[in-house]
């Protein structure tokens, strides 16, 4: 049975506390591992505990702060969502920029809490799948010196990409295997490549729409009878 996932609340409010942690406790899947009522009470905690939900505005330190210092510890460190009444540019510019998994603006709703835990929760899933892939095989590897690799482009910088510079939830030998799946002439569907590389069709279509910013692959279409064309993908052409 896999085990839930550890959330710590941290909230000046005693009340917001207690509601956010019988949000987090009735998601299944979600286990209360802590509280905390000010930044240096929820750095003491992070250790222990999968995602922090934190609020920006604390008494001692502020949220952004606290987002900083978590992210000094590196893999060890929780993933963090913000749930916060802050809304202005500034404070929600650096939290995106400390890299949270989601930000939820006070009031919310407990189905608007317990989507965004399950959107979490799916993403941590396609992760572990990731780390559990396969070797490539000689012919994978093959074609993808055929091709010449992966030409990873960053959408922002239109720069090339190291592998730490894929988003989070992504991962280098998967992102080969995707890109060793597809041909330059024969176009694939999201369902034909995720069969093809043992993934599921979430996960697969999160790989190709990074290729596709990226530049390695191109869209192609299928018109069927009804309904709206299928979305197929190619890799670009070694050259062009």
């Amino acid at each position: 049975m896999t085990a839930d996932i550890r959330v710590l609340v941290v909230d000046d409010d005693q009340g917001a506390r207690a509601l956010h942690c019988r949000f987090v406790a009735e998601a299944p899947g979600f286990a209360v591992a802590g509280t905390a009522a000010t930044g240096r009470e929820a750095l003491a905690q992070a250790r222990g505990v999968d995602l922090v939900l934190l609020d920006m505005r604390l008494p001692d330190i502020s949220g952004v702060e606290v987002l900083h210092r978590l992210r000094t510890l590196g893999e060890s460190g929780p993933d963090v969502l913000v749930i916060s009444s802050s809304q202005d540019q500034t404070t929600v510019r650096q939290a995106i920029a400390a890299r949270v998994r989601g930000y939820l603006v006070k009031p919310f709703t407990q189905a608007a809490l317990r989507e965004r835990l399950e959107q979490y929760r799916a993403a941590r899933r396609d992760t572990a799948e990731a780390a559990r892939e396969r070797p490539l095989a000689q012919g994978e590897i093959d074609r993808l010196l055929a091709t010449g690799g992966i030409r990873t482009v960053a959408p922002s910088g239109r720069r090339p990409a190291t592998a730490a510079g894929l988003p989070k939830g992504l991962a280098e030998h998967t992102l080969a295997r995707v890109v060793a799946a597809l041909d330059p002439v024969a176009a694939m569907s999201t369902a034909e490549v995720a069969s093809a590389c043992g993934l599921s069709r979430a996960t697969a279509h999160r790989y190709l729409t990074h290729l596709v910013d990226a530049g390695v692959i191109d869209l192609a279409y299928r018109y069927g009878r009804r309904g709206r064309p299928e979305v197929l993908y190619r890799l670009v052409p070694s050259g062009r």
